[in-house]
């Protein structure tokens, strides 16, 4: 940081500082403390705001990981660039959750925010019609291949954590009911609990909360379905990062007995909920 900055930054640490003192000092006062009336708005001719503080920062780590360049190697799904790659489209989806955006549409805001546009360096971000077109050309595949490409920078990142993060590994399986209020969308169902929708499996490292596979299934398949898969799938990367230990967690659904012996005989540790069966009452209760 350069040394102007900081003093800057220090100053003005040191104007709230003052302030806080000074109402603490206070006796008392006969009206509220919010009390400006006469606030003024203007656009600046050389500089701009923007509400997004922190995008920029962003934009900077994924340049310096490569991020971008990843997905573009290895997502194919467009035939031409005019003018947008994959990434960009990516990047879009991803930027509008991260500025508050919840639906497609939100994407309106960051298009028309010149401000936002150069923190990113770009003449313009693809329109909500154009970035739901790109959604529609994801098949099974390019999303198996894309959660490969985003779990290959995650290995890339880990490598440069303390010797200690590799200790043990953490995950955690669930399914989550989703519902969903549309009548025809492909692949819903009704689940156990009445409600039409999505059970999404969810894989994620517990150590830092990331969501490592995210399987979108229908709404009535169990929690467990593909589960053994998607946890082979999550052993083979973690072993691949050199963790030393790994440890599966999961609910009842998760005692997927087939695989237990499988895994511990890979060094791999879990532990899962049981049901309460009468023979396993009736052991217990002899200890």
């Amino acid at each position: 940081m350069k040394q102007k900055v900081a003093q800057r930054l220090r100053r003005a640490k040191e104007r709230i500082e003052a302030r806080h003192a000074q109402v603490q000092k206070s006796s008392g006062s006969s009206s509220p403390v919010f009390s400006a009336k006469n606030i003024k708005y203007e656009v600046g001719g050389r500089d701009g705001g923007i509400a997004m503080g922190g995008i920029g920062a962003v934009q900077k780590f994924v340049k310096k990981i490569g991020l971008d360049k990843t997905i573009d190697e290895n997502l194919h799904l467009l035939k031409f660039h005019k003018p947008y790659h994959e990434s960009d489209h990516v990047l879009n989806f991803t930027y509008n959750a991260l500025c508050g955006g919840k639906v497609i549409d939100d994407i309106d805001h960051m298009r028309n925010d010149e401000i936002f546009l150069d923190a990113i360096g770009a003449a313009a971000v693809p329109d909500p019609t154009t970035a739901g077109d790109f959604c529609r050309r994801f098949k099974t595949a390019d999303l198996h291949s894309f959660m490969d490409i985003i779990n290959q920078k995650r290995r890339d990142i880990w490598a440069g954590q303390n010797p200690e993060f590799f200790d043990i590994a953490k995950v955690d399986a669930d399914g989550s009911i989703v519902p969903t209020t549309g009548e025809t969308k492909k692949g819903m169902d009704i689940s156990y609990k009445g409600i039409w929708g999505y059970h999404p499996l969810l894989i994620s490292l517990a150590n830092t909360g990331e969501p490592l596979f995210i399987v979108n299934r229908s709404g009535n398949v169990p929690s467990h379905d593909q589960a053994a898969h998607y946890l082979d799938k999550t052993i083979a990367l973690l072993k691949s990062a050199n963790f030393r230990k790994i440890l599966l967690r999961g609910d009842t659904d998760f005692s997927l007995t087939a695989h237990l012996d499988r895994w511990d005989n890979q060094g791999v540790y879990f532990v899962f909920g049981y049901d309460a069966k009468k023979n396993l009452i009736e052991t217990a209760e002899l200890f």
